[in-house]
């Protein structure tokens, strides 16, 4: 990732939700909103009702909805606009639009909400004079799915045992990996690369970095205009961690940088003599990367958030050579087995994150751990250990016992109400996800045990 200059959305001013949604052609807006899993929840609205919606919010019921920390008996969730995210869609469905939406439950912002998490931190820090400017690396898989449930590569061809920058699997792509780019243009994202990455018929898109929540947002509309424009062509644009055993898996990589209003923190200033380990950093990006290396095991609840996010992080060795993944907590330069990689002066690569990552809840645990070590003074100790560095979490379960154990990453959970019990409920909805698959009997067990006594 560059270092391009920041994109903001742009400003609606004072137009009302129905006058943005109109001036585009819109006549549908999907309002919407993610579970604490990551999956997008919407309801289609008429323009007509766009000023209802705007004022009065549309309401879920959060128990259908999944992981919202509701009974069948609780309140609706209602949904609210944000209309600074608004974006037009006219290119996924004629008439199409999207706005991302903060749940209420009985007037409140909800407690459960991942996007009311992230703002409610973010609305913190702005408070003490500090924001986080994010950007994220969105990596998927493009395949297809047989009658038996096996996966393959959507592309036949696309079977070179080192496929990542190959310009004819980018080629024969084109036509999605162009529209997905154009899309993005039309947003004023600033997209500025598409790439074949390191499995067969994996790739990445790239926009320009921005404040964290604006990013979140980003990442759950990217998310769903490439898995509909990838459905448009007959292929499955999957996020999930590992999907093949032998390939390289899909990271959700955060770039990350503290800002003061339009100044940028990170680097180090005019004579600043505390660049004690060589990166250009200044004493607040040590301690904000100390933060980050300090809470790593707990953030993996967050940022490595499935079963199958530890198949990625577990893996030896891939067909291509290498798995791309952290295995322990260390940090270095511009060096990409680290799980935290420092490109430049200007911000701080967190690698551990992955595809099935709630990109509210990823930048919401990165902003917690970090502004705790600037807050703290951390130090993040001499770079480059490398394979020395501290164990990351072996599995999702490992993951939950860090997050229980760590009150920071614990407060982000409960960041906006500490007496709802969300890192509790959170806790227990991924324990109770390792349990259900280490229930569920595989091949392995059957290849292994069968005949072994």
């Amino acid at each position: 990732m560059s270092v391009p200059l920041m994109s903001t959305p742009p400003a609606s001013g004072t137009q009302s939700l129905a006058a943005l949604a109109k001036a585009d052609g819109v006549r549908f807006l999907l309002a919407t909103f993610t579970t604490l899993t990551g999956k997008p929840c919407a309801k289609l609205v008429p323009v007509e009702a766009a000023d209802a919606l705007e004022g009065e919010g549309v309401g879920f019921a959060g128990y259908a909805a999944g992981a919202m920390g509701q009974l069948p008996c609780d309140p609706d969730v209602m949904a609210l606009p944000d209309v600074a995210s608004y974006v037009p869609l006219t290119f996924v469905r004629p008439g199409l639009g999207m706005v991302h939406c903060d749940p209420h439950v009985e007037g409140r912002p909800y407690a459960f909400a991942p996007r009311v998490i992230l703002r409610t931190l973010a609305e913190k820090a702005a408070a003490e004079g500090t924001r986080l400017v994010s950007g994220a690396e969105v990596e998927y898989f493009l395949v297809q799915r047989g009658a038996d449930g096996a996966l393959t590569t959507a592309d036949r061809l696309d079977d070179a045992a080192q496929p990542c920058y190959d310009a004819r699997g980018l080629t024969r792509m084109y036509d999605h990996l162009t529209a997905v780019s154009d899309a993005m243009v039309r947003l004023d994202w600033g997209p500025y690369a598409s790439d074949h990455e390191d499995g067969n018929g994996q790739f990445e898109q790239n926009f320009h970095h921005a404040d964290a929540l604006t990013t979140a947002d980003r990442v759950v509309t990217l998310r769903y205009i490439v898995q509909v424009l990838a459905e448009q062509r007959g292929m499955t644009a999957t996020f999930m961690p590992k999907p093949f055993t032998d390939r390289t898996g899909s990271g959700l990589h955060m770039h990350l940088s503290l800002w003061d209003r339009e100044r940028a923190l990170f680097p180090a200033g005019d004579g600043n003599t505390a660049d004690q380990y060589g990166m250009g950093f200044s004493p607040e990006a040590y301690h904000f990367s100390a933060g980050l290396l300090a809470h790593a095991p707990a953030l993996h609840a967050l940022i490595a958030p499935t079963v199958n996010s530890y198949k990625r992080t577990g893996a030896t060795t891939t067909a291509s050579g290498a798995t791309w993944a952290p295995r322990t907590a260390s940090w270095g330069g511009n060096d990409r087995t680290h799980f935290l990689r420092v490109p430049d002066a200007h911000r701080v690569e967190m690698r551990g994150g992955d595809g099935s990552a709630n990109s509210y809840l990823a930048a919401a645990g990165a902003l917690g751990a970090g502004l705790d070590g600037v807050r703290r003074g951390l130090d993040p100790g001499r770079p480059g250990l490398g394979e020395d560095g501290p164990r990351l979490p072996r599995t999702l379960l490992d993951a939950v016992h860090a997050l229980e154990g760590d009150d920071i990453v614990r407060g982000v959970l409960d960041a906006v109400d500490a007496k709802a019990g969300v890192s509790d409920y959170y806790a227990e909805l991924k324990r109770e996800e390792f349990y259900s698959w280490h229930n569920t009997v595989s091949p392995w067990e059957i290849d292994r045990y069968l005949t072994a006594v």
